[in-house]
């Protein structure tokens, strides 16, 4: 039986354990310079895919126009196709009032283009019929961020008829009118195009560039989809009343027959009295 192992002294202890430390934090900070290269490395190659994703960005952004153009076309022959869609779109809804889609009732086209080098912005331009609200025939806004990645956007100048600036009215609206009613109509959807002050964070000019631009129809037959919907629940109400009328006539069946037992019953006493009153 061999000896039992000598015990260590907590001062060997304690200076072993200070060793263990010392050689473990080396190797710590060594392994942590190892990272930083090698993410060095993934940030790298991470820039180089952005690069090469814009490439290929560019290269079918020009392939798709010749879409865009012939769905264009194609929308011209529908009438209220824009307004119709960004009423049921449900971020974009929640900026209209009611003289907002009267106005946007005269919209006829909506173009998104993103510029040749896409990092540096986009413009969505929309296109107006002659209308009682403003003289301009294009409405655009820009988005565009320079080198340095500041964010910035300008838009046109709305040309409102007499009377007729709806983001005047709006405002005005809003203060006479919120103390005596409990949902306030929201800001007129024109003042976008007078708000600068936040171009790296505009939600409306993402939706309808990300969003709404990519894929309008979707939007649009939002409204012939619930009524489907509808007229399904409608199916089944009328299914369930003819089931219902059904366990009415059954019932009515089985009153009916029970009656006529009963009937048949009081006549057979009638006849058992008649016949006794013969006997006697």
């Amino acid at each position: 039986m061999s000896a039992p192992a000598a015990k260590l002294s907590k001062k060997e202890v304690n200076s072993n354990h200070d060793g263990a430390d010392e050689t473990s934090e080396k190797e710590q900070q060594e392994a942590i310079e190892h990272i930083d290269e090698v993410q060095n490395e993934i940030d790298r190659l991470n820039e180089q895919a952005s690069e090469e994703i814009l490439k290929v960005e560019q290269k079918y952004n020009k392939l798709r126009q010749p879409f865009f153009q012939k769905r264009s076309e194609l929308i011209a022959k529908i009438p209220n196709f824009w307004v119709t869609t960004f009423v049921n779109h449900p971020q974009v809804s929640a900026l209209l009032g009611e003289e907002d889609e009267e106005a946007l009732h005269y919209l006829t086209r909506v173009e998104v283009t993103e510029f040749e080098d896409i990092k540096s912005g986009y413009r969505i331009d929309f296109n107006f019929d002659e209308n009682p609200y403003f003289e301009n025939k294009v409405l655009s806004k820009e988005f565009h961020l320079n080198e340095s990645g500041d964010p910035s956007s300008k838009s046109t100048e709305i040309k409102w008829k007499a009377g007729k600036d709806l983001t005047k009215r709006s405002s005005q609206t809003q203060n006479k009118a919120s103390r005596k009613r409990q949902h306030e109509e929201p800001e007129s959807f024109f003042t976008w195009f007078t708000d600068h002050s936040d171009a790296g964070a505009d939600e409306l000019g993402e939706v309808i560039k990300d969003d709404i631009w990519p894929n309008p129809l979707q939007y649009y037959l939002v409204p012939d989809m619930e009524d489907e919907e509808g007229e399904g629940e409608e199916e089944d109400d009328d299914e369930e009343e003819e089931e219902g009328l059904e366990d009415i006539d059954e019932e009515g069946d089985e009153d009916e027959v029970e009656g006529e037992e009963d009937d048949d019953e009081d006549e057979e006493g009638e006849e058992a009295e008649e016949d006794e009153g013969e006997d006697d």
